[in-house]
C-alpha cells in the first residue's frame, strides 16, 4: 500500500514538472517592426554644432524664463495629471504581473452545533469542530497568455511614461512661447507709443504751418486722423498683453491675477542654435514616437494573449489542512492533503475568442500605420522648423535695415515739410512706413524666438531613450 502511494505521488510530481517546463518555454511575443524609410540628411542644412540639452530654455539667457519653467514643472495641472496616469499604469502592470504567481490562501474555522435524529428516541447530540486549511491555486501559463498580458501592461506603462515626457515638452515650449509673446507685445506697445509721439509731433508742425497759412485744413484733418489711429492701436495691444500673461499664469498652475512678468524687452534674450543631428536618431529622441512604439508592442502582446486564449487552460490547485472534533483546539487532529490538475477547453462560445483575435490584429495594424504616420510627420516638423529658423534670421536682419532707412526717410521728410519742399502726403507715407517697419521688426523677432522653440520641440527637447527602454 505504501509503495502504491509513493508511485502515485512520483507520477503526479512528474506531471507537474512537465507542465511547469512547458510554461517556462511558452510566452514568446513576436514584435512588429514597421518598415519606415528615413532620409540620410535633413533637407535644410544647419551649421550649428551645439547638442540639444534637457534644460534647453537656459540657452536664452533669461533667469526669469528659467524660473517660470521651473514653476510650471512643479505646479502645472496637466503635468500632474500625466504623472497620476503613470502611477495608475504602474498599478495596472503590477496587477497583471501578480497573475504570474500562485494564489495562496489560508482559512480557519471553528464551530459548535446540536443534532437530533428524527427516528430515534435519543435527545440532542452536541458536536464541536475546529479546522485549519492552506490552499494554493495556480494557472499554469503553458501557452504564455498570462505572460503576454503582463508584457502588454508593462508596454502600456512605458507608453504612459513617454506620454508624460510629451506633456512636459509641450509645457516647457508653451511657457517659453507665452513668455516671448508677452515681451513682444510689450515691445509693440512701446513702438506704438513712440509712433504716437511722432504723430503728435508732426501734428504740431502741421498745426503751426496752418496758423501761418502754409498748410490747409485738410492737412490738419489728415494728420489728426493719423494721431487718432495710433492711439487706437494701443488698446488691443494692451488687451493682448494682459491676456497673454493670464495664459502664462495658467501654465504655471497659478491664478491669472497673481503673475507679474518683470522683463519689458526682447533684447534681454539671446537666440541659441543647436545641431539637429541625423534623421536616423530622431526615433530615439522623440517621446511621442517612443509612446507609439510602446503601444505597438502592447498590441503585439495583446495579439499573443488573444491567440493563447484559444488554447486549453491548465490549472493546479493544492490544499492541506487538519481538523479536530474539539472547539478552539486541534487535539488529535485528522490531516488531509490534496493536489488537483484541471484541464479546460472552450468548445463553443459563439466565435467570441476568435473575433477577439481579429480585433487585436486589426488594432495592431492600425498602430503600425499610426507609427509610420508619426515618424514621417516628425521628419517634416524638423525640416519645417529648421527652415523657418534660418528664414526668420534672414528676415529679421533685413528688417533691421528697413527700419533704419524708414527712420532716416521720416527725418528727411519732416525737414523738407518744414521747409515747404514736400507736401503732407510724402510725410504721411514716411510715417506709415516707419510705423509698419517697427511693428514688423518686433513680430519677426518673436517669430525667430518661437521658431527656435519649434526646433527644440521637433527634436524632442533633449530627451533620449536609453537602450534598456
Amino acid at each position: 500500500m505504501k509503495t502504491r502511494f509513493i508511485f502515485r505521488r512520483s507520477r503526479l510530481a512528474l506531471v507537474v514538472a512537465a507542465v511547469l517546463a512547458l510554461s517556462a518555454c511558452a510566452g514568446r511575443i513576436d514584435a512588429t517592426k514597421p518598415d519606415v524609410e528615413l532620409p540620410a540628411t535633413w533637407a535644410e542644412s544647419s551649421s550649428a554644432t551645439a547638442e540639444l540639452q534637457r534644460d534647453w530654455w537656459r540657452g536664452f539667457g533669461s533667469d526669469e524664463l528659467s524660473g517660470l519653467i521651473d514653476q510650471a514643472l512643479a505646479n502645472n495641472p496637466d503635468l500632474n495629471i500625466a504623472a497620476e496616469r503613470v502611477t495608475q499604469a504602474e498599478i495596472t502592470a503590477r496587477l497583471a504581473g501578480a497573475s504570474l504567481f500562485p494564489l495562496l490562501t489560508v482559512s480557519a474555522n471553528t464551530g459548535v452545533g446540536s443534532n437530533k435524529p428524527g427516528v430515534t428516541p435519543t435527545g440532542w447530540t452536541k458536536t464541536e469542530n475546529t479546522g485549519v486549511a492552506l490552499s494554493v491555486a495556480y494557472e499554469v501559463d503553458v501557452w504564455g497568455r498570462v505572460a503576454a498580458v503582463a508584457s502588454g501592461a508593462n508596454a502600456s506603462l512605458n507608453a504612459s511614461r513617454y506620454d508624460m515626457e510629451t506633456v512636459r515638452l509641450t509645457l516647457t515650449t508653451g511657457v517659453a512661447n507665452a513668455y516671448f509673446q508677452t515681451l513682444a507685445l510689450r515691445v509693440r506697445l512701446k513702438v506704438a507709443q513712440e509712433n504716437l509721439a511722432i504723430a503728435e509731433k508732426v501734428y504740431a508742425i502741421v498745426e503751426a504751418r496752418y496758423r501761418y497759412g502754409s498748410a490747409s485744413a485738410l492737412d490738419m484733418s489728415r494728420q489728426r486722423g493719423t494721431v487718432l489711429a495710433q492711439r487706437n492701436i494701443l488698446l488691443p495691444l494692451q488687451v493682448q498683453e494682459r491676456q497673454t500673461v493670464s495664459a502664462l499664469a495658467i501654465l504655471l498652475g497659478r491664478q491669472p491675477q497673481a503673475l507679474q512678468v518683470a522683463a519689458q524687452d526682447l533684447s534681454v534674450l539671446t537666440v541659441p542654435e543647436v545641431s539637429p543631428g541625423l534623421p536616423s536618431t530622431l526615433i530615439t529622441r522623440r517621446p511621442d514616437l517612443a509612446s507609439v512604439e510602446a503601444q505597438l508592442y502592447a498590441a503585439d502582446a495583446n495579439v499573443a494573449a488573444a491567440r493563447a486564449a484559444l488554447l486549453p487552460t491548465i490549472s493546479l490547485t493544492g490544499s492541506a489542512g487538519n481538523a479536530s472534533a474539539a472547539l478552539l483546539a486541534l487535539g488529535n487532529p485528522a490531516y488531509s492533503v490534496g493536489l488537483t490538475a484541471s484541464f479546460v477547453q472552450t468548445l463553443f462560445d459563439g466565435n467570441r475568442l476568435r473575433l477577439q483575435v481579429q480585433t487585436s490584429e486589426s488594432v495592431r495594424r492600425q498602430l503600425v500605420e499610426s507609427y509610420r504616420r508619426t515618424v514621417y510627420a516628425s521628419l517634416k516638423e524638423v525640416d519645417d522648423a529648421l527652415s523657418n529658423a534660418s528664414r526668420n534670421l534672414a528676415q529679421e536682419q533685413a528688417q533691421i535695415e528697413i527700419r533704419k532707412e524708414a527712420r532716416r526717410a521720416l527725418q528727411l521728410s519732416e525737414l523738407r515739410y518744414r521747409e515747404g519742399a514736400d507736401d503732407l502726403n510724402t510725410l504721411l507715407d514716411a510715417q506709415r512706413t516707419l510705423f509698419t517697419a517697427d511693428d514688423q521688426l518686433a513680430q519677426l523677432r518673436l517669430l525667430r524666438l518661437t521658431g527656435t522653440t519649434d526646433v527644440y520641440k521637433s527634436l524632442g527637447g533633449g530627451w533620449s531613450r536609453t537602450p534598456a527602454q
